[in-house]
């Protein structure tokens, strides 16, 4: 059986999901997706699974309506503030990727504040992607190394990036119905398995979630190699 550590999701769907619903704002299906966030993490955690890593804000999002980002800037402060206590009942810890400094002042307070108040978890690490995309990641981890003046190899560079001490991407999943990557995790999923759904994020349920890994679980993943 494949060993399962991590699992990054790109949670595509939110604003079909409220126009299907007839709903005129969007920002309905943003509140019915961070449902699923915490259904998920205590599903994920549930199941042993050591990292569940979620692309909840990309580098290119701040092209969207100014409404919507301070919504989102909004969701995220009230997200933490209000799952707190899910991390500290279920053993979770709190982590980010991404550029935070681009965030809210507010934002960037809770954000820390969390992470201090789970630093000491050992069970699963809930890591959202705040303003993160994989090429100005690899960038940044470019300059910081020219910065050190070093070359650098596989490993070294790995400890460049936001998610250094941080196992690989082992599945991949994209709800929404897409077929890409959009800028995610780009240097860890190399070897990931990639599942695609037509399902909206807000209708990802815990059972497709477990279906997804029992496939995975079915997979003869060879790295490059022959078996």
């Amino acid at each position: 059986m494949n060993e399962l550590k991590h699992i990054a999701i790109i949670m595509d769907g939110n604003g079909r999901w409220a126009k299907q619903q007839g709903f005129l704002k969007r920002i309905v299906g943003h509140e019915e997706g961070a449902k699923r966030v915490r259904e998920l993490t205590i599903h994920a955690s549930n199941r042993g699974l050591k990292y569940l890593t979620l692309y909840a804000f990309s580098t290119e999002n701040w092209k969207r309506p100014e409404a919507e980002i301070s919504f989102l800037m909004k969701l995220m402060d009230r997200y933490l503030k209000n799952e707190l206590s899910l991390f500290l009942d279920n053993n979770v810890r709190f982590e980010t990727i991404g550029d935070l400094s681009k965030l809210p002042d507010s934002l960037q307070e809770r954000i820390a504040y969390t992470k201090e108040k789970t630093a000491h978890f050992d069970g699963l690490t809930q890591v959202l992607a705040v303003n993160y995309g994989a090429k100005d990641e690899i960038i940044r981890a470019v300059n910081k190394a020219i910065a050190l003046g070093e070359s650098v190899n596989e490993d070294s560079f790995d400890a460049l990036l936001d998610t250094k001490a941080i196992d690989p991407v082992d599945i991949l999943i994209r709800t929404g119905g897409d077929k890409r990557l959009s800028n995610y995790l780009l240097w860890q999923a190399a070897y990931s398995e990639l599942f695609f759904t037509d399902t909206l994020w807000p209708d990802f349920t815990t059972e497709k979630f477990d279906d997804i890994i029992k496939e995975f679980e079915s997979i003869e993943r060879r790295f490059g190699g022959v078996k």
